[in-house]
């Protein structure tokens, strides 16, 4: 039997806690203020609506944040028919990338502009006055004036409201006074949530109905596809597939300067890249991911450094040492995955028959996604057939 979802268990809860404290089933309001009191204990995936005085809780729904590669689709639907978008998230969570990423794709071109450093004038740019004494405005330079494109507007609520309001007609009507914003340029914004205790603005109900609203959620495997094209060092990617969790621990309610995301974790690739000091290794690390991750990385990363030789293990898979510790297991699959091609699949899959049979199975689908030709071998042919019933 397959496994549920994990997002059906979330469901369950939701739909128990819904129950016990509606009298109208799924959907309904809270009439007493013990219901209301019980609304702080929902799980989080469990989103209202607001009453007409924007206070008491309305009706309430199941949400569920998109994950990166989700988004990404859902933006490849929305660009082309320049339908505004707000994508929102929690810090380092990638907004700004994927935004990057699929205008990339698509051949767009991207003019990133930081709403929160403008000034309401900036947008409507300066007056200028013509030979007969009319009064005409010059457009800023940031805004484009043809070809196809994305114009994303970063933080935008961390902007002043006088700033998220002169967007109001950029956003909706694709003008700003004389301006017009060309016909192949959609526009995309992004920001932090209110209870991310980021500097923040309340949006206003005027602007927030000129977009289409995402939320997005950190994704394991969304993430490792991405730190494999970006060469993000493999000791990084090995422990986060030993640690998932510590891909993005965020709580707004700790009072600490540095945490894991996906962003903090790519400094720390970059730093590792640099061959930092042994002495100051660890205090690095603390100052990009935070004190308890970059202990368990640092842990981690002794392990790694004791890992056999790859090319060692490639030339006898049968003598060289297989680990059975899982830190050491996930560490060796990420380090051999990196190496597969055609020519090493027989050693690559008589080391993984040596290994316990969950990371062989990694190991297997790291080397098919590193180079997909390595599908097509009669050694992964013969080990797919051996492992069949844990192979899917």
């Amino acid at each position: 039997m397959k496994p549920f979802p994990s997002h059906f268990h979330q469901l369950t809860s939701i739909l128990n806690f819904i129950i016990s404290t509606s009298s109208r089933g799924v959907s309904g309001r809270w009439p007493c203020p013990a219901r209301q009191a019980a609304w702080k204990s929902a799980p989080c995936r469990l989103t209202r609506s607001c009453s007409d005085d924007g206070d008491a809780p309305g009706y309430f729904f199941w949400r569920l944040p998109l994950i990166p590669s989700h988004v990404a689709r859902a933006l490849t639907t929305l660009l082309p028919i320049r339908q505004p978008v707000f994508l929102w998230g929690p810090p380092g969570v990638g907004k700004s990338q994927i935004v990057a990423q699929t205008a990339a794709a698509l051949g767009l071109e991207l003019i990133d502009i930081r709403a929160v450093l403008l000034d309401p004038v900036d947008l409507r740019g300066l007056p200028q006055i013509d030979a007969n004494g009319r009064t005409h405005w010059r457009a800023p330079a940031f805004l484009p004036t043809s070809g196809q494109g994305v114009l994303f507007l970063d933080e935008l609520n961390a902007a002043p409201p006088l700033v998220q309001a002169a967007c109001y007609q950029l956003i909706l009507d694709r003008a700003l006074g004389e301006y017009r914003l060309p016909d192949g340029w959609t526009v995309i914004a992004a920001g932090n949530r209110d209870q991310d205790r980021a500097v923040t603005h309340r949006m206003p109900t005027a602007l927030a109905n000129r977009f289409v609203h995402l939320e997005i959620e950190p994704h394991l495997e969304d993430w490792i596809a991405w730190a494999e094209a970006a060469g993000i060092a493999s000791e990084v990617t090995a422990f986060l597939r030993f640690r998932p969790a510590l891909l993005h621990d965020f709580d707004p309610t700790r009072a600490v300067r540095s945490f894991p995301t996906p962003r903090s974790w790519e400094f720390v690739s970059t730093m590792l890249q640099g061959a930092p000091d042994p002495q100051v290794e660890l205090e690095l690390l603390r100052g990009a991911v935070g004190d308890g991750a970059a202990l368990e990385f640092s842990g981690f990363l002794r392990t790694w450094r004791e890992l056999p030789d790859t090319d060692a293990v490639l030339a006898d898979p049968d003598a060289a040492p297989a680990p059975v510790e899982p830190a050491a297991a996930y560490a060796i699959c990420e380090a051999l995955g990196r190496l597969a091609c055609p020519d090493v699949m027989p050693a690559l899959t008589r080391y993984a028959a040596r290994l316990p049979v969950e990371f062989g199975v990694l190991l297997m689908r790291d080397a098919v996604r590193r180079d997909s030709r390595t599908a097509k071998t009669p050694s992964f042919a013969a080990w797919a057939r051996d492992n069949a019933e844990v192979f899917v």
